[in-house]
C-alpha cells in the first residue's frame, strides 16, 4: 500500500514538474518506474477532478492540495541547533536537499532564513550524526533533518548557488504543508512558476 501511494505521489510530482502536456503516459511510467496502466489510472482520476487534461496540468494549486491530502507517508525527523548552517552545508559531500525556508530563501528570497529543513537519506543518518557531533546541539533548534519514505525527493533535487535544493514542485508542496508565513511565499512562488512553465 505504501509503495502504491509513493508511485501515485511521484506521478503527480512529475506532472507538476512537466505541466505542459509534453510527456506521454509511457514516458511518465518510465520516469516513475511503474506500469503504464497505473499511470493511466492515476491520470484518469485527476482528470475527473479537473486537475489535469491528459498530462497537462490545468489547476496547479488544487493538484498540490490534492497531493497533500493523499500524502500519508510519515517521515522521521531529527532536531539540532548549529551555528552558521550555510557554511556547514557548503562543505558537505553527503546527499541532502533543502526545503521550506532555506530552499525558498535561496530561490526567491521572501522568507527570513531562521530555519533549515533538510531531506537526507535514512541510510546516511549515522554519518550526519557523526559530522554534527562536535558542531551542533541536540534538540529543537534551527536544523531539522527529514528522512522521507520516498527518496526520489532527493534524486529530484537541483543544485543552486552551491546548495542542493528540492525541486520547485516539492518546495511548493512543503511550503503549503508548513502553513503560516510560508503560504504567502507559496503564492508568490506558485505564480512565478506557473508563468515560467506556460511561457
Amino acid at each position: 500500500m505504501i509503495l502504491r501511494n509513493i508511485k501515485q505521489l511521484r506521478i503527480i510530482r512529475v506532472l507538476l514538474d512537466n505541466p505542459t502536456g509534453i510527456l506521454t503516459k509511457y514516458k511518465i511510467a518510465k520516469i516513475v518506474n511503474c506500469s503504464i496502466p497505473r499511470v493511466i489510472q492515476v491520470i484518469q482520476k485527476l482528470e475527473k477532478m479537473n486537475f489535469v487534461k491528459v498530462t497537462k496540468v490545468i489547476d496547479f494549486n488544487k493538484l498540490i492540495q490534492y497531493y497533500i491530502k493523499i500524502d500519508n507517508l510519515k517521515s522521521e525527523k531529527y532536531y539540532y541547533h548549529i551555528a552558521n548552517p550555510l557554511d556547514f552545508f557548503k562543505k558537505i559531500k553527503l546527499n541532502y536537499a533543502f526545503t521550506t525556508y532555506a530552499a525558498e530563501n535561496i530561490i526567491n528570497h521572501h522568507l527570513f532564513l531562521n530555519k533549515f529543513d533538510v531531506y537526507i537519506s535514512k541510510k546516511d543518518f549515522t554519518k550526519w550524526r557523526q559530522l554534527l557531533k562536535d558542531k551542533a546541539l541536540i534538540g529543537k533548534g534551527n536544523l531539522t533533518f527529514i528522512t522521507p519514505k520516498d527518496e526520489d525527493i532527493l534524486k529530484e533535487s537541483v543544485k543552486i548557488k552551491g546548495y542542493n535544493v528540492v525541486s520547485t514542485p516539492q518546495l511548493l508542496i512543503d511550503l503549503k504543508k508548513e502553513g503560516g508565513v510560508c503560504i504567502e511565499a507559496y503564492n508568490i512562488l506558485l505564480d512565478k512558476y506557473v508563468q515560467q512553465k506556460r511561457n
